[in-house]
Formats: structure tokens, sequence, C-alpha cells
């Protein structure tokens, strides 16, 4: 604890902040040990299986990890110590679909559906954390990051044979996409335009497949795409404020607080 109470004083908060959570990402160690020496450890996996398979047996592993991050948090208030914190929940949103309904009744369509929801609420954990934050360090980085990460995933996993799903599929990619112009996240637009890329692709691979639009769709959607890319990069600063004004005056007033 020394080491990082002095890299703090020194104002070295990125040292600080890598030493304290080796601390963190340790723990599951610390109570996988605990459970093997005590008898107590009833997975099928050794512990270098953890960051390979999805098995509920690691769910008080990942409660411990929490708990360690949140008391770490609480006491260094380092913006990377959030990270392990939501490495640990994008790992617990896919092992709680086992924990809670059994491996047996657990399928691949429902762990999707758990990512998807899961996801969501670690995107709204970490906006409520974006607008409470009063300080200059950005906490809510990584929570936006693997929340929004598993709510993409089960959502683009999904399988469907309408079209009008394909269609809703990619309007919420576009509602990502102003999401991440108002708050001024971009992980919100890079995976809101993978998925409207996705959707064209679609689009120019199955709609037009037996066209001889298909080349010229093809074309025409690849140059849409670095069009719209080129006129973000110029007009990104124009366009959230533009995105923004549109809130209601509280909201407006936290989120331009924050950036």
């Amino acid at each position: 604890m020394a080491h990082r109470v002095f890299l703090k004083r020194l104002d070295q908060k990125i040292p600080a902040g890598i030493t304290a959570t080796f601390v963190v990402v340790l723990t599951p160690l610390a109570v996988f040990g605990f459970q093997a020496g005590m008898g107590w450890w009833s997975g099928g996996h050794e512990y270098r299986d953890y960051h390979r398979y999805i098995d509920w047996s690691w769910f008080f592993m990942e409660l411990a990890t929490l708990a360690s991050g949140a008391g770490m948090l609480w006491r260094y208030r380092l913006p990377f110590l959030v990270m392990p914190v939501a490495v640990t929940l994008w790992y617990m949103s896919m092992d709680l679909a086992p924990f809670l309904f059994g491996a047996e009744y657990v399928s691949w369509e429902l762990r999707k559906w758990v990512s998807l929801w899961f996801g969501l609420l670690i995107v709204l954990l970490a906006f409520w954390v974006d607008i409470r934050n009063q300080s200059s360090r950005d906490f809510a980085f990584w929570l936006y990051i693997f929340g929004v990460t598993a709510f993409w995933s089960g959502l683009s996993l999904m399988e469907s044979d309408s079209e009008w799903s394909k269609l809703f599929y990619c309007l919420i990619n576009l509602v990502m996409i102003m999401a991440g112009a108002i708050l001024g996240r971009r992980v919100f637009v890079v995976f809101g335009g993978l998925g409207v890329a996705g959707y064209l692709g679609h689009l120019a691979y199955e709609v037009f497949e037996d066209s001889l639009l298909f080349p010229i769709a093809l074309t025409l959607i690849g140059l849409a795409i670095v069009w719209l890319g080129i006129l973000w990069q110029r007009h990104e600063q124009r366009v959230s404020e533009r995105l923004r004004s549109l809130l209601p005056a509280p909201l407006r007033e936290l989120i331009e607080r924050r950036h």
C-alpha cells in the first residue's frame, strides 16, 4: 500500500492506478486459492480457465473482485481502478445466466438477452457515474466501454429472418451514434457505426444479391460510409452541440459540465 500512497502524493496518477489495479486483479486468484484450500471449490476448471470459459462457479470470485475494486476506488479515487470492475461486470453478465437458471437450462438465446440487458444496466450506471462525478477524472470511461460492448454484442448476435427486425437493429445503432454525439462518448459511435455498416452490408449482399444493381449498391454504400466518416470528423463538435440543444436544460447542463 505504501508505494501507491507514495506515487499518489507525487501526483503520478497513472503508475499509482496501475499498481492499485494489480491488487484488484489478483483478488479472484486469492479467492480461488482460498476456496480450493478449504475444499469449497466445486467448479470443474482450474484458475487459468477463469478468462476462457463461462461458468457460474466464477460468480463468487467476481463478487469479491467487485468488492475489492469498490474498496480501492473509495480509498484512492483513481480512474484506472474502474477497468477491472468493468471487466468483472462484463464477465458477470456472461456467468449470470447459468448461475440464475442452471447451466442445463441456459440456451445461447438466453445468454444473448442477459448480455443485452446487463450491458444496458452498465451503460446506465456509467451515465449515472458520469453526471455525478464532480472531478476532472473520467471514472465512467471503462464502464461505457464494457457496457456498450456487452449490450451491442448481445444485440448483434440475435438472429431474425424479418427485414423489419433488421431495420430496427439499424435504427438502434443510429440511436447509439446520436447518444455518442450527445454524451461525447465515441464508443457509442464506433459500435453504432459498425452496426449500421453491417446492416448496409446485409442490404448489399442479401437484398440486392440477385440484382444488376448489386455492384452499384455495394460501391455506393462504401462511398457513403467514407463520406459520412469525413463529415463526422469535420463537424463532430457542431453536431454534438446541436443534439444537446434538444435536451432538457438540466440534463444539458449536466452533460456540458462534464465536457
